[in-house]
Formats: C-alpha cells, sequence, structure tokens
C-alpha cells in the first residue's frame, strides 16, 4: 500500500483536480509523464503524436497548454517541449502510476542476498543499501533500527576480572547481551546488586524512559548503594541507551549513480543532493516521518524542505520487528524527480519486508 502526503483529489492552485480533467487531458497527461520518466526529455507534441496520440499536433499542444496553466507540466525553454512538474508527479503517482508485482525470480535474488548464512543483520543492512542503490540507479538510504520495546529484565554476569555480561530481556521478546567493561575487583554480589536496583526500577520502561527518570533518583541512592554498583548502573544506562556511539546511524550507498544518471543540466541539482546526504540528521528525521506510515512513502521535491532545492525524490518504506510489528527503521532510493517509480516501489517494499523477517 502506498501512503502518500497528497492523495489523487489533491486540489490544485487553479482550483481543478486530477480526477476533473477529461479523458483526453488525462490521456495527454500520462504520455507526457511516462515519456519524461522514460526518456528525462521534454516531451514535444510531435513526440505524442508519431507515439500513437490520435490527435494532430496542435491539438496535443493546445491540451498541453492547458495542463501547464494547471500546474501539471512546465516548460523550461521557450521552444522545448513540457515536463512534468513536481506538482504534476505527485498527482501522476498517486492517481495514474500502474504498479506490478515483483518477479519470484527478483524477490528469490533480494531475500537470497540479504540472508545468506552467517550473514549479521548490520551487514543485511549495508547490503540492503548497494542492493536497492544498483537495482534503482539512485542512492540506496538505510536508518538503522531504533529499538523501543520496554525492559522486562536485567542481568549482570561477571565473566572474568574486569568484564561483565548484560543480558536485558524486553517486552517483545528480545534479548540483547553486551559486554561491559567493569572495575577489576567488583564481585558477583556487586553484580546483583545492580540488578536488582534496576529490575525493581526499570520493568516495563525503555531504556531512553529508565535513564532520565532514574538518574535524579540514582544521584539521591548513591550513598545507599556500593560505589561499584552504582558505576555499573550509570555505564549500563548509558551505554543502552545511545549515549556511547550506539545512536541511529545512516547508511548511505551509490552516490556515483546520481553523477551517471544526469545530464550536464543537471548536475548542479546533484552537487545540491550531495550536500542534502551528508545532513544525516534532517535525513534520518525524514526517514522517521517514513515510520508513521504503513507502507511505501514517496516524497517529490519541495514535499520535503530537506529536498526542496534539489528537486529529488525519496521512495522509503519502514521494516518492523516483532509479533507485534513495531516499526524500528526505515529503507528507501533517493535520486532525481524522474525516478522508475513502478519498478522501484516494489523494490523498496520487498527489502522492508525481508528486512523485518530477518529481525523476528
Amino acid at each position: 500500500m502506498i501512503r502518500s502526503p497528497l492523495s489523487a483529489s489533491t486540489i490544485l492552485s487553479s482550483g481543478a483536480s486530477l480526477t476533473e480533467l477529461d479523458a483526453r487531458a488525462r490521456d495527454i497527461f500520462r504520455q507526457v509523464v511516462e515519456t519524461y520518466l522514460e526518456t528525462g526529455e521534454p516531451v514535444g507534441s510531435r513526440t505524442l503524436s508519431r507515439s500513437g496520440v490520435s490527435l494532430s499536433p496542435a491539438s496535443i499542444r493546445n491540451t498541453m497548454q492547458d495542463l501547464a496553466h494547471l500546474g501539471l507540466l512546465s516548460a523550461p525553454h521557450t521552444s522545448s517541449g513540457r515536463l512534468p512538474t513536481h506538482h504534476g508527479l505527485r498527482l501522476f503517482v498517486d492517481g495514474l502510476l500502474e504498479i506490478g508485482d515483483l518477479s519470484e525470480d527478483a524477490k528469490r535474488d533480494i531475500e537470497a542476498r540479504l540472508t545468506s548464512k552467517g550473514r549479521s543483520f548490520d551487514v543485511a543492512l549495508r547490503e540492503a543499501s548497494s542492493m536497492l542503490s544498483g537495482l534503482a540507479g539512485g542512492a540506496g538510504v538505510v536508518m538503522t533500527p531504533s529499538f523501543e520495546a520496554g525492559v522486562k529484565h536485567v542481568e549482570f554476569i561477571l565473566l572474568g576480572p574486569d568484564q561483565a555480561l548484560a543480558v536485558l530481556v524486553y517486552d517483545d521478546g528480545r534479548v540483547e547481551n553486551r559486554l561491559m567493561t567493569v572495575a577489576l575487583g567488583t564481585t558477583p554480589s556487586v553484580l546483583i546488586e545492580a540488578s536488582n536496583y534496576l529490575n525493581a526500577r526499570i520493568r516495563g520502561r525503555t531504556l531512553g524512559e529508565a535513564k532520565r527518570e532514574l538518574a535524579a533518583e540514582l544521584a539521591e541512592e548513591r550513598q545507599k548503594l556500593d560505589e561499584a554498583a552504582s558505576v555499573l548502573i550509570d555505564q549500563g544506562l548509558a551505554a543502552w541507551s545511545g549515549e556511547e556511539g550506539n545512536k541511529r546511524a545512516l547508511i548511505v550507498r551509490g552516490r556515483a549513480n546520481l553523477l551517471e544518471a544526469s545530464s550536464l543540466d543537471d548536475l548542479e541539482r546533484v552537487r545540491s543532493l550531495f550536500e542534502d546526504l551528508e545532513q544525516k540528521e534532517e535525513l534520518i528525521e525524514l526517514l522517521d516521518d517514513v515510520k508513521d506510515a504503513q507502507g511505501v512513502r514517496i516524497f517529490i521535491g519541495s514535499e520535503s524542505k530537506l529536498f526542496s532545492l534539489s528537486g529529488s525524490a525519496v521512495i522509503a518504506a519502514p521494516y518492523m520487528a516483532g509479533q507485534s510489528q513495531k516499526v524500528v527503521g526505515a529503507i528507501g532510493v533517493i535520486g532525481p524527480a524522474r525516478l522508475n517509480y513502478a519498478r522501484i516501489i516494489p523494490l523498496v517494499d520487498y527489502t522492508a519486508k525481508i528486512l523485518g523477517r530477518l529481525l523476528d
């Protein structure tokens, strides 16, 4: 299912909508957009006439002019053909685009590349980004998981003189193990004290919530706790809640594809897009918006403030984990506004499903 910021009945600036166009205008509009997406070049009336539209070039030109008045088409130069505007692309994607399913061979290939024996989830994420970049001809982008399930149980286990294993069991059934460095001389009783303290207070809270709520309390309780246990709790909460380099990461692959797919006139836009891709915090915010969707989400040009200058498009989908199918991350493709939407949308959608299956 495709979720987009606008719908097919979106009202245009002139008060008209796509559904109000007559059959001739809809057909010519569809032909202009499909030809542009295939060639990347302005589309003229003679091109459409030769492609099978049973109207004279003059009649086609008049209809294209009407579509331009509605804000669906634009002319880059006086003597050139017409291009769909970003607004026109949005209405085409929402109302006229025909999306097929992936072939069984394509599905098997994606699954094989992401689920190779012994491959960790982190490696699968990087492979997914590279794979989408290669298949879609844009830049593949993945936001690594952000888990927000409540914690059911925590336990520290001494492994050596200065090393312990932290075991966290989450409400969604996920179990996470992390190695931690502890002070020399830390005893099993200290670890038990730290475990008991956290289990009495953290149950049902996410790690971020627990850290915020326990910060003040821990300061007051330090005198009652063994000093080593207090330090251990501090270190554990900081590491688990993402303050020691464990923040969500953004994986971007395939910037070179953007250059290869661009004409000389587009190079300035590509340079602007590269600058956009460096703003990783803003890009993560954009992908966070995807997490509210139930399927593929599409942003075209100014629909995302991040890409308003470069005029780029984003096709992204959330991936989910656990029996509750909680959204934990997102994956997508970034490229010029003339991306092959019909081909890329099912690619992104299926890749997201496979990533979610890996998390299960």
